[in-house]
């Protein structure tokens, strides 16, 4: 994004937290808090958590540089109070160490510590929230995965929606950046098992199944796409620690059967070679697509391979580009090349203009 429009102080700060926070925030509008300027000292702010995204306003004042931000939470969290004085109240924000405390709008490092720690706060306020439910399933889940590491819980509630409470679960202890050669992500690729339950506060019998979406980060699917994964029934009386080893042990063996695919699509293209020459353009590190010149006398045109992440599985996709060529009637004239193509290719004319390759 651009940061037109912001004091410096404040754009450094924002710049700061966008390309340095462990996951991608990002700003949802700006707007000013003044009536006579246009400068920009506020925004929204929309910030992953539990597998969606939370939103919260952080207020400058652009008249007030040495001040720190106020930040406004959601409806729903009316009673999250992060910097909360257990001694003797809220009090002074800087009788107790936090961001706050230490604030200095010249290092641009500052927002980012505070909102990573207003949501590692926020993260405890929740599963606080969720313990506190009087529901017997939901609190045996809870001890049950207690045990897993990076688990995040978020209590709904609301007047016109039922109250449920959801999980996000990281799955699988497996450094997938490390698995792809030339790897190009900057954060770590994860996927992650969303639970949602509904809160049942009385006793029933035969709970239903939760809701289970898998999700992942969405650099991913250049390698592995969570949609094309089948997840395995739920069982009548099962609970999570008995259903995730199996949803685990199919998604290790997966991933890695993707990473193996990298190499079939590699040896594929080399293999066009012979037919088409080298390519002019390919991806050096999945291998996903690839683009070669042709000439067959006077004609010339573009040849691009797209082969998805279950090749050979699926077929790989064609498209053929050329500059348009005309006959007396004005009507393009087609290629024999391109009739009767076992593939089908999408034949796609562009007023490209002429040029050497």
């Amino acid at each position: 994004m651009t940061y037109d429009g912001f004091p410096p102080f404040i754009s450094a700060q924002l710049h700061y937290l966008i390309n340095h926070f462990a996951h991608p925030v990002r700003v949802e509008q700006a707007w000013s808090g003044s009536k006579y300027s246009n400068t920009l000292d506020r925004f929204t702010l929309l910030i992953p958590y539990c597998l969606d995204t939370i939103k919260w306003d952080v207020i400058y004042n652009a008249e007030f540089p040495h001040a720190p931000p106020d930040i406004i939470f959601g409806p729903e969290d009316e009673d999250f109070h992060p910097f909360y004085n257990e001694s003797g109240g809220e009090g002074d924000s800087r009788s107790i160490k936090n961001s706050l405390a230490t604030w200095n709008n010249k290092d641009p490092t500052r927002l980012l510590a505070l909102i990573w720690e207003l949501r590692d706060q926020y993260m405890s306020y929740q599963r606080k929230r969720v313990g506190e439910v009087d529901d017997d399933r939901l609190k045996f889940e809870i001890c049950t995965m207690l045990s897993r590491e990076g688990i995040e819980m978020h209590m709904s509630s609301g007047v016109e929606k039922p109250e449920e409470v959801k999980f996000a679960v990281p799955l699988m202890d497996m450094n997938i950046n490390k698995m792809v050669v030339g790897c190009p992500w900057r954060h770590p690729q994860k996927i992650s098992l969303q639970v949602i339950y509904p809160v049942n506060r009385k006793y029933v019998s035969a709970p239903s199944a939760p809701h289970l979406k898998l999700m992942s980060t969405p650099a991913l699917k250049s390698l592995f796409s969570v949609d094309d994964v089948k997840l395995p029934p739920w069982l009548d009386g099962m609970c999570m620690a008995e259903y995730l080893p199996h949803l685990e042990e199919t998604l290790e063996r997966q991933v890695s059967e993707a990473v193996s695919l990298i190499e079939v699509r590699r040896r594929f293209i080399e293999a066009l070679a012979p037919l088409f020459g080298r390519p002019i353009e390919t991806d050096s590190v999945f291998y996903r697509k690839s683009m070669f010149f042709v000439a067959s006398g006077a004609f010339s045109f573009l040849v691009l391979f797209f082969l998805s992440t279950q090749f050979p599985k699926q077929q790989p996709s064609l498209m053929l580009q050329s500059s348009m060529y005309f006959n007396s009637q004005g009507m393009p004239i087609k290629s024999p090349l391109l009739t009767d193509y076992p593939w089908s290719p999408r034949w796609e004319h562009s007023q490209m203009a002429e040029r050497t390759l």
